[in-house]
């Protein structure tokens, strides 16, 4: 009885402790879910606030980029309202200025629309005025000397020509200074330019060659017993051989400088070889004359170099050389046709003409120089012909023919060649002039002047270069003086031949004298 009893206890006992121990489980499972619960509270309201902050954050930074967008389009906004507003402004101002410039115009328009009708008023005018004075001259005319209608009527037409000569006077001195500002100044640019870059030098020839000897004692050598040396010289070189005083000294004359240079060339040879007597004479002078047959060849090739021109005939260089000892007024040949060529070289280049064929027609223009002695005829037929010979082109034939104006122009190389021609002749100190010649070009100079109708007195002066007219204040007006000018310019070109140009001026003086007592 016991036993159940103590089974029933043990029974009850171990309900009541499974009981109490399952109460502890639960209220620590409890608790552990309260932890729980609360750590999850908290994390979702860390999560919670964090979330807040970034939505709050990106709220802020939308917020501040909508206003930063905002305040840029506003003030593009604004920027562009200012510049329409001063676009607008501009344009306002542009239509004011406009409208003063239209009101201006309308203004001066309508002055010269009255100008016009008070001109035209007063035209009309004048011309009533006019024709009544006429017909009260004609009247008057008629009636003091008796004239016929058509005496009268010739006499105011020869009085209407004055004045339009002197209107034409006016008009062609107003045209010859528009002319002459705008040509001169280039044509003088273009031609002192070629002058000073083809300096050449100016040589004047002589008709006497002095040989410098060794000593006095071979004079007598050279004349030889009774003169047979001198004599047999003389005659084999055709010069004068001039033996006088000046110590070891001999002169050698000859208009003929290629004589005159070979008999220098060959009595030197004499003097320095000892042997001199007839036979030794001829045999060194034709020796010299075979060697500056050569030297002549090698100068005309020389020359021909320096200006660039190659190919020509070998005759046409030999006459360049012979150049060298020809001279036309003390100026020596062959420099004035080098300096002629590079003149024309620079002027054709000037004008967008070929240099070189310049340059070529230049050289060659004076070639009948060359043999104008042997010859009859002008240098330049002689020279044309003698290039025509030598199959030379037409513009260097004509250019050598034309120069001196002797036919007519075919191209534009012949007129450089007379132009350079000029130039170089002219230049100061290039030639020397016979004084009979000098003398009568200004004793025509002054004459051609004097002859024209209120000329006083006429001078020549700068050596022929420049004619100074005075005239009759009362009888040549100051509007005439250039038609007085320009016809006394075309008689000289006319009658007269010279190089370079002449100046003519034309002085009108009015003075008043008187005389206190």
């Amino acid at each position: 009885m016991l036993f159940p009893i103590i089974v029933i206890i043990s029974l009850i006992g171990a309900v009541a402790g499974g009981y109490f121990l399952g109460e502890v489980l639960e209220k620590n499972k409890l608790k552990k879910a309260d932890k729980d619960a609360e750590k999850i509270i908290n994390r979702s309201a860390e999560k919670a606030e964090q979330i807040t902050r970034k939505a709050d954050l990106d709220a802020k930074e939308m917020l501040y980029k909508l206003r930063m967008d905002f305040e840029k389009q506003t003030s593009q906004g604004k920027q562009a309202l200012v510049q329409l507003e001063k676009r607008l402004s501009q344009r306002e101002e542009n239509l004011e200025k406009r409208l003063e410039f239209i009101e201006n115009k309308e203004r001066v328009l309508f002055k010269k629309e009255e100008s016009l009708k008070k001109f035209s008023w007063e035209l009309e005018e004048n011309n009533k005025a006019l024709n009544k004075l006429i017909a009260e001259e004609k009247e008057r005319l008629q009636r003091i000397s008796s004239l016929t209608p058509q005496e009268a009527r010739e006499l105011l037409l020869k009085r209407f020509e004055e004045d339009l000569r002197q209107e034409k006077a006016k008009m062609l001195r107003e045209k010859e200074e528009e002319i002459k500002e705008e040509a001169e100044d280039k044509a003088k640019e273009i031609i002192s330019a070629a002058i000073q870059r083809c300096a050449v030098e100016h040589t004047t020839e002589t008709t006497v060659s002095v040989v410098q000897l060794p000593n006095d004692e071979i004079k007598g050598r050279i004349i030889g017993r009774e003169g047979r040396n001198i004599r047999a010289f003389e005659m084999v070189t055709g010069v004068d051989l001039i033996i006088d005083d000046t110590p070891e000294a001999v002169s050698i004359s000859s208009f003929d400088p290629i004589r005159r240079e070979i008999a220098r060339i060959s009595l030197e040879k004499l003097v320095v070889d000892g042997r001199i007597h007839p036979a030794r004479i001829e045999e060194v002078i034709d020796k010299t004359k075979k060697e500056f047959e050569k030297k002549l060849v090698e100068e005309g090739k020389q020359v021909a170099f320096e200006v660039g021109i190659h190919n020509l005939h070998l005759e046409l260089i030999k006459l360049l050389g012979k150049l060298r000892y020809r001279t036309s007024f003390g100026q020596n040949a062959l420099q004035h046709s080098k300096e002629v060529a590079f003149i024309m070289g620079i002027l054709a280049s000037e004008m967008n003409l070929d240099p070189r064929i310049a340059k070529k027609a230049g050289l060659l223009h004076d070639i009948g120089k060359a043999v104008d002695h042997q010859i009859e005829g002008t240098h330049s037929k002689i020279g044309a012909e003698l290039l025509r010979k030598y199959g030379e082109s037409e513009i260097t034939i004509n250019a050598a023919e034309a120069h001196h104006e002797e036919t007519e122009f075919t191209s534009l190389y012949s007129l450089l060649a007379l132009v350079a021609d000029a130039i170089s002749a002219s230049r100061p100190g290039a030639r020397r002039e016979i004084l009979e010649t000098y003398i009568k070009r200004l004793h025509d100079l002054e004459k051609i002047a004097a002859s024209f109708e209120g000329v006083e007195k006429a001078f020549a002066i700068q050596a022929g270069r420049e004619i100074r007219v005075i005239v009759s204040p009362v009888r040549v007006r100051d509007e005439n003086m250039s038609l007085l000018a320009l016809e006394i310019k075309k008689r000289i070109e006319k009658e007269m031949e010279y190089p370079g140009q002449i100046k003519v001026m034309v002085i009108r003086e009015v003075r008043a004298v008187d005389y206190a007592k």
